[in-house]
């Protein structure tokens, strides 16, 4: 069974449980018994995993008000490079 949204022009928003693919394009309304047109709606994805959801929390604020960097993270500096041919490369 798959759950179809119609929409009733007095009445609003409905759901459906009918069997996959025989949704019709118009549905009598339960509350009113007009005509209800169906709706296309992305499917309902209400579980997000905890990580996820905070990393989608850190981009949408960033959106707004991003964070800025002033000085480099203390320990993540590197006093030698990691291989010797890039010791001789031109530093900044």
């Amino acid at each position: 069974m798959a759950t179809y949204e119609y929409v009733c022009r007095d009445c609003g928003y409905f759901d459906v449980r009918l069997p996959m693919g025989t949704a019709p394009s118009e549905y009598g309304c339960a509350t009113c018994g007009h005509e209800a047109r169906r709706v296309y709606s992305p499917p309902n994805i209400s579980w997000v995993p905890p990580a996820l959801a905070a990393a989608f929390g850190r981009e949408e604020q960033s959106r707004d008000t991003p964070e800025v960097v002033t000085t480099p993270s203390p320990g993540r500096r590197r006093s030698q490079p990691p291989h010797p041919a890039l010791a001789r490369l031109p530093r900044p």
